[in-house]
């Protein structure tokens, strides 16, 4: 397990993790730490358990084994406000909410249930939409927009919200490069305030200098857990020594 820097409690810890679903094994053994204000990437091959180690680790799909969020067990975590999680756009369904409005629900958990909102939070909501580059936007019908467009507003959700810990599910995943850009800026400001970002990814593209480590995934397995080191040519590598790699059963050469 990888410890985490500093002697604040971890923003998150997985002990042991596993998942099956349908008595299907599709995370096995999962351990790691990742610390306040690390910018991490989950990766691996389609169906390797990324997204849903995501999810269990939010309480999203039950799980074996024992995951805290910031020194809390997750059974006992209360503090969901300080949670910003942005799934795949295909798991969203708003009918006519405008990008307004969906970035605006970010701020539900951080005000008084029934009442109004302040004008703190419109402002909130305004910067948020303003740092995604969406203010321009503002009014318009959340499924009318491109899929890069829809992508900004749900990052502007979770900014709005304030989050300590964001964890984006394939963030970058059919998006074009200037919605790329405007998402490494975000990430890198995030990094700036010291804010931790967990991030599934196939390819990191302009996120690639901004990752301080990625844990890699392989059937269901942490196979690698290390710094992010791209290969010639731009494939992925995420190697360890073998004293590293996590009962897969598989050799590292």
């Amino acid at each position: 397990m990888t410890p985490a820097s500093g002697h604040s409690a971890p923003a998150i810890t997985a002990d042991q993790v596993d998942v099956v679903l349908s008595g299907v094994p599709i995370v096995r053994q999962a351990n790691f730490e990742i610390g306040v204000g690390q910018a991490v990437a989950v990766t691996g091959n389609n169906g390797s358990g990324k997204t849903t180690l995501m999810r269990a680790l939010l309480g999203l799909v039950p799980h074996r084994g024992t995951i805290q969020l910031f020194g809390t067990e997750l059974g006992r975590f209360r503090g969901w406000r300080r949670i910003g999680y942005v799934p795949q756009r295909s798991t969203i369904l708003v009918q006519q909410a405008t990008a307004r409005e969906v970035v605006a629900s970010g701020r539900l958990g951080l005000r008084r249930p029934l009442w109004p909102a302040t004008a703190s939070d419109r402002q909130a909501v305004t910067d948020a939409l303003t740092r995604v580059g969406m203010d321009d936007q503002a009014q318009a019908p959340f499924v009318r927009l491109s899929g890069g467009q829809q992508q900004r507003v749900l990052i502007a959700r979770a900014l709005a919200g304030e989050a300590d810990l964001m964890v984006w599910d394939e963030p970058l995943a059919g998006v074009d490069q200037t919605t790329q850009s405007v998402l490494a800026d975000v990430l890198a400001g995030l990094r700036r305030r010291r804010n931790t970002v967990v991030m599934v990814l196939h390819e990191p593209g302009p996120f690639e200098p901004l990752i301080d480590r990625a844990i890699t995934l392989a059937d269901g397995r942490v196979i690698a857990d290390g710094p992010f080191q791209p290969a010639p040519g731009g494939h992925e590598v995420h190697e360890l020594p073998r004293s590293h790699v996590y009962g897969t059963g598989l050799e590292v050469v």
